[in-house]
């Protein structure tokens, strides 16, 4: 995989009510809703996938919506922020959205030559939009609830808030094919070239542990064009002396655990086969998606699960 499409595959992050998420996501800031299945660790509980109409990788973030869990906060030792790229010139739109739709926002402000906004969904995850030429000539999706020109295209990135970044840096380096491009303050861009997903900001930080609950990421994962390479990358991680998982399929993709030097939890995800492997074009987001070995149990999940209407 060649390095403009390495970078951020998806962001996991624990939320709280399902559908107060999914009309956020969806009716707010205009994503799809491409696939709702259950958390195959806890078949009781939903997961939620949201990326651009597409479904490219570099584009999905998803869900554990736990609407009893507290509500968390971020420390060090976790993905803090959650960015999103937009079209360069779209400031206006969103800002007049934003408005409309009651959702305060910081900014705009400047950060590595780019302009940015900073919001929080309704369980407080820190989001923001970066205005960002490199997504202009990219397609957007033209169902979505926001004009194209305007629409979110995919991850601009996330920010690490670590107390010790040398070895994450090596990690992003080493395995995932990033390069530190730039420095501000206690803030290092670290970069692919990717026009999305293609950035990671490293935050140094002195020690505070967060509170995990609703509003907090879970996992960060990062994109292997295949098998072959998510092995390689596997190998990687083993050479550094860490232990990541055995190769778990996910049915959308592959997946492989490891917790990072920084105590982020990473994940090395498969870009395919895809979200079509799973359901139709016509049912992806709609009808509840359950793997094979838990297809018996489908009366039981769906009468427990809380209906959720995109």
């Amino acid at each position: 995989m060649k390095n403009s499409d390495k970078g951020l595959h998806h962001i996991t992050v624990l939320g709280g009510d399902g559908q107060r998420t999914t009309d956020f996501y969806v009716k707010t800031l205009g994503l799809r809703m491409v696939l709702k299945t259950v958390n195959q660790d806890d078949p009781s509980t939903y997961h939620l996938f949201f990326a651009n109409g597409n479904f490219q990788p570099a584009s999905s973030i998803t869900f554990f919506p736990w609407p009893m869990a507290v509500q968390g906060k971020p420390g060090t030792g976790e993905a803090t922020v959650v960015s999103f790229s937009v079209p360069s010139e779209s400031l206006p739109y969103w800002a007049e959205r934003f408005g409309r739709h009651g959702v305060d926002f910081n900014g705009p402000f400047t950060r590595f030559g780019k302009e940015v906004i900073g919001f929080q969904d309704p369980d407080r995850l820190n989001l923001e939009l970066v205005f960002d030429d490199a997504v202009n000539t990219i397609d957007a999706w033209g169902d979505s609830t926001v004009p194209a020109e305007h629409g979110i295209r995919g991850f601009w990135g996330t920010i690490l808030k670590l107390s010790q970044t040398e070895g994450t840096g090596e990690i992003l380096e080493s395995v995932f094919g990033y390069q530190k491009s730039a420095s501000e303050g206690n803030l290092e861009l670290w970069s692919t070239g990717a026009s999305v997903g293609g950035s990671v900001i490293i935050e140094k930080a002195e020690h505070k542990p967060g509170v995990t609950g609703r509003g907090t990421v879970h996992h960060i994962a990062f994109r292997a064009g295949n098998d072959k390479e998510q092995e390689q990358m596997r190998s990687e991680i083993i050479k550094g002396y860490l232990n990541p998982s055995p190769v778990i399929d996910r049915h959308v993709f592959k997946s492989v655990y490891f917790q990072s030097p920084g105590g982020v939890l990473f994940e090395i995800a498969t870009d395919g086969p895809g979200y079509q492997s799973a359901q139709s074009e016509e049912e992806l987001g709609k009808k509840l998606f359950l793997p094979s070995w838990l297809e018996s149990r489908r009366d039981m999940i769906e009468k427990r699960l809380p209906e959720i209407v995109v």
